[in-house]
Order: C-alpha cells, then sequence, then structure tokens
C-alpha cells in the first residue's frame, strides 16, 4: 500500500478520482489550493485507488494522508 500524502497544508480543491479508480504514474489525484495557487497531487506508483481520506473542502496539515494506492 502507498499513501499520498500533501506536500504542504491547504485547502482540497478537487477530488479527481474515486475509490476502485486505477490510475498511472503521474496523473493528477488531487489539487490542493494554499496560498491562491494549486497543486497537483500526483501519483508516484500505479494502482488502484483504495480509499479516499480527504473530502472537498477539507483543511489539511503538511504530510496529511491525502488517499491510499495499493
Amino acid at each position: 500500500m502507498t499513501q499520498v500524502k500533501a506536500p504542504m497544508a491547504g485547502t482540497v480543491f478537487e477530488v479527481s478520482v474515486k475509490e476502485g479508480d486505477t490510475v498511472t504514474v503521474g496523473q493528477t489525484l488531487i489539487i490542493l489550493e494554499s496560498m491562491k495557487m494549486e497543486i497537483p497531487c500526483e501519483a508516484e506508483v500505479a494502482g488502484t485507488v483504495k480509499k479516499i481520506l480527504v473530502a472537498e473542502g477539507d483543511f489539511i496539515d503538511e504530510e496529511a494522508v491525502l488517499l491510499e494506492l495499493e
């Protein structure tokens, strides 16, 4: 299992995948908004989205786990 973590604190702007989706390396999974910038969180490995731990509008801290891939 691989955890996708937030690179910085911010607000979840968009969740681009749903549980059960198959993703490829480099695919945008979640977009964060911080300091008026949009920061894409991309898959570092290919796999299947096992669990999404955040929702659009949530404020998250740096290094918070956003979702899990397997």
